[in-house]
């Protein structure tokens, strides 16, 4: 099987999900082009910056896509697996299946961005989507599959403690982005006496945010995937807050695990959790909590019992072991057999 697969637009956590099929689908033999949007979006918005004439990202998207229909059509692919879909044009698309390309959406924001989703669904095969909530909705439009988040084993796995840079080290640490929900759940914690660390892309932060000491590098940036798995390594406790920001208020909700949870769990972090009904039938073994007072007051109790968090944290690793791209890869080549007949 030949399958082109599209990296998103945006280069934080989303792009590790890209790179983690990426390597899942080479696992299983197929042969994998790798079209990095990313980066064709930044030279197209930097090409027209300085060309005659008013440009605007439609623009710059258009020439992207361009660009892929060149890719596409030069390798001739069975597969186009999109990983997040907001920057290919309906136009790629329906060539694609007038020339009788199998199309994958790999839905990445459920359930917050089911809507925007939901909208794109018509255009493609196969969806698969990281949330059930809306799972019914979906296969009105196309054929739909949920796929659980996963971890990639030769990324997120645990460091020893002499490869760890010593700047590292916290007893509380929190990697992802800084949704204003998060912040207005972080700034109600009592951090006093906690070496705590906030990582990731956390640019909305006000300049008098009590969080701005906390930050582990400068606000204005961002890490890479193995730069947060050194914190997951180096850290005493973590902790999955869900977002609340969504379309509308009725799609914060979800039912699954995020991509933390598997990872934290994957690298043999101890953390906590807020509840959902994934977590509570995968991760029962995983702390809770539902206020910033429950949470702060769970974290100093985990933060004196060491041997309780390393059983808890060896218990949840054992729990995601299989939670892999590359098992992952394989169910979705099986449903790719199937619509290719």
């Amino acid at each position: 099987m030949r399958l082109v697969l599209v990296r998103p637009g945006p280069r934080f956590s989303v792009q590790d999900v890209a790179a983690g099929w990426l390597k899942g689908f080479r696992s299983q033999g197929v042969q994998v082009g790798d079209f990095r949007m990313d980066d064709r979006l930044d030279f197209y918005d930097r090409a027209l910056l300085h060309s005659p004439g008013e440009y605007g990202f439609p623009d710059t998207m258009r020439l992207a896509c361009q660009s892929l229909m060149g890719q596409l059509f030069g390798a001739w692919p069975d597969v186009l697996f999109v990983v997040s879909g907001f920057f290919v044009s309906p136009d790629v698309l329906r060539i694609c299946r007038q020339r009788g390309i199998t199309t994958v959406l790999l839905a990445t924001e459920s359930p917050y961005n089911d809507d925007g989703q939901l909208g794109l669904a018509e255009f493609y095969d196969l969806v698969l989507l990281n949330d059930p909530t809306n799972l019914d909705a979906f296969r009105e439009r196309t054929r739909a599959e949920f796929i659980p988040h996963a971890y990639d084993p030769d990324v997120h796995r645990r460091v020893p403690a002499d490869k760890l840079d010593p700047e590292w080290r916290s007893d509380f640490c929190f990697v992802g982005t800084g949704y204003p929900s998060r912040i207005e759940f972080f700034e109600q914690v009592d951090w006093s006496g906690i070496d705590a660390a906030l990582a990731g892309n956390w640019q909305q932060l006000r300049p008098d945010s009590p969080l701005i000491p906390l930050m582990a590098h400068d606000r204005t940036g961002c890490i890479d995937n193995a730069d947060a798995v050194d914190l997951y390594s180096a850290t005493k406790v973590s902790a999955n807050i869900y977002r609340r920001e969504a379309d509308r208020p009725e799609l914060s909700d979800g039912w699954a695990m995020g991509p933390r949870e598997v990872e934290l769990a994957a690298c043999g972090t101890f953390f906590l959790t807020e509840p959902r009904p994934e977590n509570r039938q995968v991760l029962p073994m995983i702390p809770t909590f539902d206020t910033p007072e429950e949470f702060g007051e769970a974290l100093r109790w985990w933060l004196a019992h060491p041997t309780e968090r390393d059983c808890v944290a060896r218990k949840a690793q054992e729990a995601v072991s299989d939670r892999t791209f590359t098992n992952h890869a394989a169910r979705v080549c099986g449903w790719l057999d199937s619509l290719r007949g």
